[in-house]
């Protein structure tokens, strides 16, 4: 008998960590680190182990000190991981010189979010303002890319190598594009306010489904609207505001909405 081939893609492995330095009780600590993990589950990453690391002080190369990163190190080997999620705000260098410890993808808080988002925009107006975060996020940490060729520079340093050139040249591509999105979104958000105009003249309410991502609005949107719109057990799940008409019980229409989150 044949055997099917199997298309799936391999899910990265990954590990999370949330950096504790808030003075936070253990229980919230470890609800952050729940919440870190179901971010990275819903990016289809596999989370092979997770972990609070209590930081009495950060450190500007690192964030943690020598020892934990030691002890990450060995974690990350253990765990044959590929992917290192840190649910934190790292600088370019931190991510930089944990990558280099760990010899492994690093990512931060707000790059898993972006990456979440950038799957799950679905309209125009989404998908730009994804694309214009994310190009945001990416332009302070060009210079990840061209390290290798700045070290070839040598001299002075008084004229500029060959990854100062590049660096120039991607930055000023970076700063081009968003303009045009910036353009973009501006014409986009102008229609869409026409459009809220004229739902305003409509003599019927609007209610919107408010409330903390994967609160179960969608599934509730779906069940008062008889709509399939995309509800499932993932944190961001939905990113675009779906709107639709539904009496209400003495008959008079109404629009609902279900919002981001």
């Amino acid at each position: 008998m044949t055997k099917l081939i199997d298309h799936t893609v391999p899910l990265i492995r990954a590990i999370v960590v949330h950096p504790d330095g808030r003075s936070d009780s253990p229980r919230s600590a470890e609800g952050r680190l729940e919440e870190a993990v179901g971010l990275a589950r819903a990016l289809d990453l596999d989370v092979r182990a997770e972990e609070i690391v209590r930081l009495r002080k950060t450190t500007p190369a690192t964030l943690f000190g020598a020892g934990k990163v030691d002890e990450l190190a060995a974690l990350v080997r253990a765990a044959e991981a590929e992917a290192v999620v840190i649910d934190d705000a790292l600088t370019p260098v931190q991510q930089r010189n944990l990558e280099k410890a760990f010899d492994a993808k690093v990512i931060d808080r707000t790059g898993l979010i972006l990456e979440i988002f950038g799957r799950r925009a679905r309209t125009r107006e989404g998908r730009l303002q994804v694309e214009l975060a994310r190009l945001d996020y990416e332009r302070s940490r060009l210079v990840r890319t061209w390290t290798h060729l700045e070290r070839q520079r040598g001299g002075t340093g008084s004229t500029g190598g060959p990854g100062e050139t590049q660096i120039e040249l991607d930055r000023r591509l970076i700063a081009d594009r968003i303009v045009k999105l910036k353009t973009e979104l501006e014409e986009v958000r102008r229609t869409r306010g026409l459009h809220r105009k004229q739902r305003q003249k409509a003599p019927f309410p609007t209610i919107a489904l408010v409330g903390y991502t994967n609160a179960g609005k969608s599934t509730l949107f779906n069940r008062l609207t008889g709509s399939e719109v995309m509800a499932k057990n993932l944190l961001f799940a939905t990113l675009d505001t779906t709107q639709r008409t539904i009496r209400l019980p003495q008959g008079r229409p109404a629009i609902i909405a279900d919002t981001v989150g």
